[in-house]
C-alpha cells in the first residue's frame, strides 16, 4: 500500500477540483425532474465540466471487467447502487437518482456523489437518504489524524444498521489525489481502532452506499451498473476530504445541490 500525503498547495488544487464537482451537481439539480433522461444529464455535466477548464474523469475510465465507462457521470436510479450508465430512460416521479461525478483539474481529482429526489418521493425513501447522508458526516467526524480507517467504517455502519439498512461491503471509498483511486480503501463498515492509522494531509473519498433492504448486490450485464439483489432502493453520498488534526476538512460541496433541491430530508 502506498499512501501519498499531500502538500498544502496540492490540497488547494484538490479543493478547486472538488468545488467544481459541487457546482456540477448543483447545475444538474436544476434539471433533475420527471421526464428528463439520464443521458441528457450526462451531456449537461460534461459541457459544464469542460466549460470550466476541467476533464470529466469518469469518461473512458478503465474497467477490469469490460469496456471503459462511456459517460461523464454515473447515474444510478432506484435499486442501482452505483456506476449506472446514462441512457435514454426517462426519470419518473418518485424515483431517486444517485449522481457520482469526478473532475480532473490542474492535475488533481475531485470526486463527490449526491442522491437526488425526482418529484414527490415517499417518506420511507427520504428516510433512507437522510440516514445515509447523516452517516457520511459521522464518518467524516471520525476521519481525523490519529484515528483509524475502522473508526470511519464503524461510524457509518452503526448509524445505518441501527435503522435496519444494509451496508454494501464489496465497494468502498478510497484515497484520491493525482489519481482518482489511490490507497487506502475506505470501507463503510469496521471496528473502531482497526485498520490503517489516519495521518494529517491524507486525502480520502468517503462514500456510504446504503440499501433499504439487505446488503446483497449484483453486477448488470453492462459490467458497470451495480444493483441491489432484492430490488429495493439504495442511496449514495460522497465527499472528498483532507484529514486534519482535530477536525477534517471537506473539500467537496453539497451546498449548490441543496440550494436547488432544498432540504427535503
Amino acid at each position: 500500500m502506498k499512501i501519498f500525503l499531500k502538500t498544502e498547495d496540492e490540497i488547494e488544487l484538490m479543493r478547486r477540483a472538488n468545488q467544481l464537482v459541487g457546482k456540477t451537481l448543483g447545475e444538474l439539480a436544476k434539471h433533475i425532474k420527471p421526464g428528463v433522461t439520464t443521458l441528457q444529464l450526462d451531456r449537461i455535466a460534461e459541457e459544464f465540466i469542460r466549460d470550466h477548464g476541467a476533464v470529466p474523469t469518469f469518461k473512458n475510465f478503465p474497467n477490469p471487467y469490460g469496456g471503459p465507462f462511456p459517460a461523464s457521470i454515473c447515474t444510478s436510479v432506484n435499486d442501482a447502487v452505483v456506476h449506472g450508465i446514462p441512457d435514454n430512460t426517462e426519470l419518473r416521479d418518485g424515483d431517486i437518482i444517485s449522481v457520482d461525478c469526478g473532475t480532473l483539474l490542474d492535475g488533481f481529482n475531485g470526486d463527490s456523489a449526491y442522491t437526488f429526489c425526482v418529484g414527490e418521493v415517499s417518506e420511507e425513501v427520504k428516510k433512507l437518504l437522510k440516514t445515509t447522508k447523516e452517516s457520511l458526516y459521522l464518518g467524516i467526524q471520525a476521519a481525523v489524524a490519529g484515528n483509524h480507517l475502522g473508526d470511519i467504517g464503524s461510524a457509518v455502519q452503526e448509524h445505518c444498521e441501527a435503522e435496519g439498512y444494509g451496508i454494501v461491503r464489496e465497494l468502498t471509498g478510497h484515497g484520491i489525489g493525482r489519481e482518482m483511486h489511490e490507497d487506502p480503501q475506505v470501507p463503510n463498515y469496521g471496528r473502531r481502532g482497526n485498520g490503517t492509522m489516519l495521518k494529517a494531509s491524507m486525502c480520502i473519498a468517503i462514500e456510504p452506499m446504503v440499501t433499504m433492504g439487505d446488503r446483497n448486490i449484483y453486477m448488470m450485464p453492462d459490467r458497470w451498473t451495480i444493483k441491489t439483489r432484492d430490488g429495493k432502493p439504495a442511496a449514495h453520498f460522497e465527499h472528498t476530504i483532507a484529514v486534519r488534526r482535530g477536525k477534517s476538512e471537506i473539500l467537496s460541496s453539497f451546498e449548490e445541490a441543496e440550494l436547488i433541491e432544498g432540504k427535503l430530508y
